[in-house]
C-alpha cells in the first residue's frame, strides 16, 4: 500500500519541534507592527478545502482541463477589483497572485511587451523588487530621486523624460511606498507626458496596502485605471489578511491579449506569469469579501487609519518627531533602539523604523510600542537630521508633500 503523510509518523523530537515553533508564533505575532500584515481573520470555514489538491493553473476566465479549481471564485473576486480600481469592465482582465512582487512583475511584463524599447522610471523609495524585477527582464530602466516624503520627484521624472524621448515611457508609480506609505500623483505624471507631447507610455500602479485603503475614502488620490493606470498590483494578504501570501494583478484586457499563448496540455490561455497557482487564495480572498462587504472594508480602513492618526499623536506627545503622509496607516519615526528591535517586529530602513495601523491593532498595542520605544531612546540616540518632520513634531514637515 502506499504511503501517506501522517502525525503518527513524527518522531518525538520532530514533534516538539512543531510544538516549539507554534509558540514561537504565538508570542512574536502580536508584536508584528513593522510589516503590513492583518490579523484579524477567521478563514476556518474554508480549512476543509485543503483535503484536495486544487490547482489554478492558467487564465481564470478560460477555464481548464484540470477542474479541481476555484476559476470562478477567483472571477467574482476579479470582478470585485475591477469596481475598486474603477475599470472599464469591457477591457478589464486579471488573476491572483503569489503577492505583490508578482503583480509587479506582471505590469512590467506587458509594458515590455508592448513596447520592447522602453524605458522604465521608478522612485529611490519603490519596493526593492522592482529592481530585481527589471533584472530579470532586461529592461531598460532609470531610479529618479524621491521627495522627502518618499513621493516621486516629478521634476527629476520630467528631465529623465526630456532626455530620453526616443523611447517610449514606463512610469513604476507607488501607490504607498513601503516605508513612507507615500502616493505618487498620477494626474502630475500624466502631465509630464502632455508636456512633451508623448503619445506612447504605459503606467503601472503598485498599491499592495493602500490598494484597499483608497477605495474607502471620500477623496483619494488619482491612482485608479480611470486615473490612467494601465495595470494595477494589489496584495491580498496586507489590507484584507490572511495565512498565506497572495494578491492581484489586474490590467487593461487588451494588453493581455498580446502576450496570451494557448496550452493544449492543460486547454487553457497562458497568460499568468506562474503555471500553477494557488486555488485556496481565492477562495479566502472571495470569504472575505463576501463576510466583511463594502461596509466592513470600509470600517477596517477607517480603523487603521484611526489608530495611524492616534500612534502620531502619541509619538509627538513623549517629543519623538513621528509622522505619516496623508491617506496613509505607516507611521514613520527614527530608528528603535537594538532592544526594541528584539521585542518587537519592526521595518528599519536608512535611520528610520514605522509601524503600519492595521485592522488588528488598537491602542492598547500601540501605547505599549511606544513606552518600549521611548524608554530605550535616551540609550541609543539617533540622529534625527535625517528623518523627514523632525524640525516640528507637531506639524510634520514644511514641505508640500502632505506630511502630518
Amino acid at each position: 500500500m502506499p504511503e501517506r503523510t501522517s502525525a503518527k509518523n513524527l518522531s518525538k523530537m520532530d514533534r516538539d519541534r512543531l510544538d516549539h515553533l507554534y509558540e514561537h508564533l504565538q508570542k512574536i505575532s502580536p508584536r508584528t507592527i513593522g510589516y503590513p500584515c492583518n490579523q484579524a481573520w477567521d478563514y476556518s470555514e474554508l480549512f476543509r478545502f485543503l483535503e484536495f489538491s486544487i490547482n489554478n493553473v492558467g487564465d481564470p476566465y478560460e477555464g481548464s482541463n484540470y477542474r479541481l479549481n476555484t476559476h470562478e471564485f477567483e472571477c467574482e473576486v476579479l470582478d470585485k477589483f475591477s469596481d475598486y480600481t474603477k475599470a472599464d469592465k469591457s477591457d478589464f482582465w486579471g488573476y491572483v497572485t503569489t503577492g505583490g512582487t508578482e503583480g509587479n512583475m506582471y505590469g512590467l511584463y506587458l509594458a515590455r511587451e508592448l513596447y520592447p524599447q522602453g524605458v522604465v522610471y521608478f522612485s529611490e523609495d519603490t519596493h526593492y523588487s522592482v529592481a530585481k524585477i527589471l533584472r530579470l527582464q532586461h529592461t531598460r530602466n532609470i531610479m529618479l530621486k524621491s521627495q522627502e516624503n518618499g513621493e516621486m520627484d516629478y521634476d527629476d521624472l520630467r528631465e529623465s523624460v526630456r532626455l530620453n524621448r526616443d523611447a517610449p515611457p514606463i512610469v513604476f508609480a507607488n501607490i504607498g511606498t513601503t516605508m513612507k506609505g507615500a502616493v505618487d500623483n498620477l494626474d502630475k505624471i500624466r502631465e509630464v507626458m502632455r508636456e512633451f507631447v508623448i503619445p506612447n507610455y504605459y503606467i503601472h500602479c503598485d498599491a499592495a496596502l493602500s490598494g484597499m485603503i483608497l477605495p474607502f475614502l471620500d477623496n483619494p488620490p488619482p491612482w485608479t485605471f480611470a486615473d490612467g493606470a494601465d495595470s494595477i498590483s494589489i496584495s491580498g494578504h496586507k489590507m484584507i489578511g490572511g495565512p498565506l501570501p497572495c494578491g492581484l494583478a489586474l490590467a487593461r484586457k487588451q494588453y493581455v491579449d498580446r502576450v496570451a499563448r494557448s496550452v493544449e496540455y492543460v486547454g487553457v490561455l497562458d497568460t499568468t506569469i506562474t503555471g500553477s497557482r494557488s486555488a485556496f487564495a481565492p477562495l479566502m480572498l472571495w470569504y472575505a469579501l463576501r463576510t466583511l462587504k463594502d461596509e466592513g472594508l470600509e470600517n477596517n480602513a477607517k480603523h487603521s487609519l484611526a489608530m495611524a492618526r492616534y500612534a502620531v499623536a502619541r509619538f509627538n506627545e513623549k517629543g519623538v518627531p513621528a509622522w505619516r503622509n496623508t491617506n496613509s496607516v505607516t507611521v514613520v519615526f527614527p530608528h528603535p533602539a537594538k532592544s526594541v528591535m528584539e521585542k518587537w517586529v519592526v521595518a528599519p530602513n536608512r535611520g528610520i523604523g514605522h509601524l503600519v495601523a492595521l485592522p488588528h491593532m488598537n491602542e492598547a498595542l500601540i501605547d505599549s510600542f511606544i513606552d518600549d520605544y521611548c524608554e530605550a531612546r535616551s540609550d541609543e540616540p539617533v540622529d534625527e537630521r535625517r528623518i523627514p518632520g523632525s524640525k516640528d513634531p507637531r506639524r510634520g514637515s514644511t514641505s508640500n508633500a502632505g506630511l502630518i
